[in-house]
């Protein structure tokens, strides 16, 4: 059969399965909606439920086609011999003929345009790296597997269940059609949620402005969460807004469900479990209701979805709530120094010069910040304005709390959540003057449409570009597609051909690994694909050779311990010893197997400073600091005079002394500073950084021409003792001979 049909049955049977979890719960509470009301909520609840019987699944390794297959096909049936397929409740009234004429054109062209590209082959950053990479490794295992070489598998993956269910089916572009599903019911909800508060014309100007945002319809067509999140967390807000009118306790559960399934979605997300428990809480108590049952049930019901990704990263990573809190959490898979780097970088995109150009930059020109809102957001503090109605004061305090991590990445696609409630405040304020919501309904459609956005923004902003039907129904092929529109992916199928089968391959920057079953180590990802960049740069870069020793002589005592102490205060360096040598009398100490070596902070890698390799180091992997050491405990008292430490001069500002225990147990300061000298580099670092790659099991480099030092190994691939094996797309292949 065509990968076309494929594709659409994995993404219908996804949808299709979560819809009848989705009433199946509703029934079994004893809830009753609207009609289009009932479709929606069964397709967010539903989809909480699915995702976390994937997880069982992934859990047990029983991550199969097959499986898949008969769990849908087994929801299915249920809920039909239960009847919960005949809707339960009424039909909303309808729009006026006007709204509706025009609503229907302009939503069904854009729902056309974002139909065929999100069928078409999926080609997104992180949708075609980390987030379907990961999901197709989970599918490859059957299940979830000790993964601590890739930070985004540690991050909670709600979403990315429902993909690995569609992935099984119809591939990388099935799993992008789910994402799709989600686009499609928001602006639904958006709908229902002003037909049943009182204002419908508002509910459709709302939908529509956030259903043709550029920046929602190329997240919202791709392999990512954040639609997928606004959606769950408008869900929360509808649901919660019901339950102040109608006091239903059957509410309750389902809330507590998708606010714990917002953590699992992305953990920004969280922020939906106090929102949703204060609300309830402020609002019983007010009203003098019983309020501790309500409260547990809420608690109870959204830890069933948060405690399952707490675990997994527990059991794998010791850290909860991995790749973050790692100062709390202690642990050799993610660097403190990286986190704060990571976080920092978030906050601080290359290219924006200050926080007063992102109102600019979200809403028409798009480069800086990965893609743009459209020129009608410009209008968003009209919004405002909605204050003097409830709903509207409810609105805009949605928008605020779910908007309130947008700091902690300011890319434009983390206003997605709180897009929604900013939108209908706007409609709420824009339709109280006949004929205006309308006509900019219309403007807003001109603007977004992909021909006519290259008059406002910026060429390199992300967004979608036309339709693209021939792509979608595979007339012209996927292979065909991505080889002349996307490099990364180019340069994963020539890892693929390339790089025997459980081969590894270290990266500096990402490429598209759902293309690939071959392992990507790219060097930020992890503490341990950090540390083979650095061993790798030892060979190259001139200042983190072991050039510089560091010697400390003092009269010669028997000692129990060595202890190396840093002293500096508030210095940003990072502390590393390539080698830590003993001596007496001018002759090493053997290294003995009774000697237990000691490190703070880092106390995984303490081994590297006394291996006699030069091109390995340990590093504290944070900024100095007071109080951190390394230590030798000898087994025994051993006379010693003399302390050297191999050491690389990117660490200017590290201030060490030498301390020891003496027989009796008394510790004293040997010496209060070193001798400082530089020495020749040793010969052949190049090769010896290689081999000690050779060494970990990785046999493969593969370099874009943009990446650091990438000339250096273009031009003395030989003197490191490796062969190109080709080039594709600006990316360089090496194998280590």
């Amino acid at each position: 059969m065509p990968q076309a049909f494929y594709i659409l049955f994995g993404a219908v049977f996804t949808a299709v399965t979560a819809i009848a979890l989705g009433k199946l719960l509703l029934r079994g509470l004893g809830l009753k909606f609207y009609r289009a009301e009932e479709h929606l909520f069964s397709f967010v609840t539903g989809s909480a439920c699915l995702s976390f019987l994937v997880f069982l699944l992934s859990a047990a390794q029983l991550a199969r086609k097959g499986v898949f297959l008969a769990l849908g096909i087994l929801v299915i049936a249920v809920a039909i011999r239960r009847g919960a397929h005949h809707p339960a409740g009424e039909s909303q009234p309808p729009l006026p003929r006007s709204w509706r004429i025009i609503g229907a054109i302009i939503f069904t062209a854009f729902t056309v345009l974002y139909l065929s590209n999100a069928m078409a082959p999926e080609m997104s950053p992180d949708g075609s790296s980390y987030h379907l990479g990961i999901v197709a490794r989970y599918l490859r295992e059957h299940g979830f597997s000790r993964i601590t070489t890739n930070m985004y598998a540690n991050l909670s993956q709600g979403v990315e269940m429902l993909f690995l269910f569609a992935f099984a089916f119809g591939r990388h572009s099935a799993a992008a059609m789910v994402h799709f599903s989600f686009l499609v019911a928001l602006p639904l909800l958006m709908l229902a949620y002003g037909k049943r508060f009182g204002f419908p014309k508002a509910g459709a100007a709302a939908a529509f402005f956030f259903f043709a945002s550029p920046v929602v319809g190329i997240d919202g067509i791709s392999a990512y969460v954040d639609v997928a999140t606004a959606c769950n967390l408008f869900t929360i807000f509808f649901l919660l807004q019901i339950w102040d009118k109608e006091r239903k306790f059957a509410l309750v559960p389902l809330i507590g469900l998708l606010a714990g399934f917002s953590y699992a979605i992305k953990y920004t997300a969280a922020v939906a479990i106090p929102y949703a428990a204060i609300f309830l809480l402020w609002k019983m108590i007010r009203a003098r209701e019983p309020w501790l049952r309500a409260m547990l049930v809420f608690t109870g019901c959204a830890l069933l979805l948060v405690v399952p990704w707490v675990a997994k990263n527990w059991i794998i990573l010791g850290n909860p709530f991995s790749p973050f809190f790692n100062k709390y959490f202690p642990n050799p898979y993610v660097l403190i120094s990286f986190e704060k780097e990571y976080t920092e970088s978030m906050r601080h995109y290359p290219g924006l010069k200050s926080y007063g150009e992102i109102p600019l930059e979200v809403t028409i020109r798009g480069a800086i910040l990965g893609g743009f809102l459209g020129p009608l957001f410009l209008l968003a503090p009209l919004g405002l304005a909605a204050l003097r109605w409830r709903e509207g004061r409810q609105l805009l305090l949605a928008a605020a709390v779910f908007g309130s991590t947008y700091f902690a990445n300011i890319g434009t696609r983390f206003l997605i959540s709180p897009l929604p409630f900013v939108a209908l405040a706007m409609a709420i304020v824009l339709t109280q003057v006949k004929g205006i919501a309308l006509a900019l309904m219309l403007v807003h459609a001109f603007a977004s449409w992909p021909p006519y956005i290259k008059i406002y923004s910026k060429s390199a902003a992300w967004r979608l570009e036309k339709m693209r039907p021939k792509q979608a129904l595979r007339i012209e092929s996927e292979d065909s597609f991505l080889n002349f529109r996307w490099a990364p992916y180019v340069a994963a199928r020539f890892v693929e051909k390339n790089v025997p089968e459980g081969g590894k391959v270290l990266a500096m920057n990402q490429i598209a690994d759902a293309y690939t079953s071959r392992e990507i180590l790219v060097c930020y990802q992890s503490a341990l694909n950090c540390k083979l960049m650095d061993i790798l740069w030892s060979g190259s870069n001139e200042g983190m050779r072991a050039t510089w020793q560091l010697t400390f002589d003092f009269p010669e005592q028997k000692l129990r311990r060595l202890r190396v102490v840093q002293t500096a205060q508030g210095a940003s360096d990072l502390w590393s010893i390539a080698e830590f040598r003993v001596f007496d009398g001018g002759k090493e100490l053997p290294r003995l197997p009774d000697w237990r070596l000691r490190a703070r902070p880092n106390p995984w890698d303490v081994q590297m400073a006394f291996d006699n390799s030069p091109v390995t180091r340990w590093r504290s992997w944070e900024t100095l600091s007071p109080g951190m050491y390394m230590e030798v405990e000898f087994g025994k008292p051993v006379a010693v005079d003399c302390v050297r430490l191999d050491c690389s001069h990117d660490q200017y500002q590290a201030r060490v002394r030498l301390d020891g225990q003496l027989e009796s147990g008394e510790w004293k300061t040997l010496a209060a500073g070193p001798k400082a000298t530089d020495v020749p580099e040793p010969f052949g670092l190049r090769r010896a950084a290689v081999a000690e790659l050779k060494l970990r099991g990785i046999h493969h480099l593969m370099l874009w021409d943009s990446d650091y030092s990438a000339d250096e190994f273009r031009t003395n691939t030989g003197a490191w003792g490796m062969t190109l094996v080709g080039e594709r797309a600006g990316a360089r292949l090496y194998r280590f001979n």
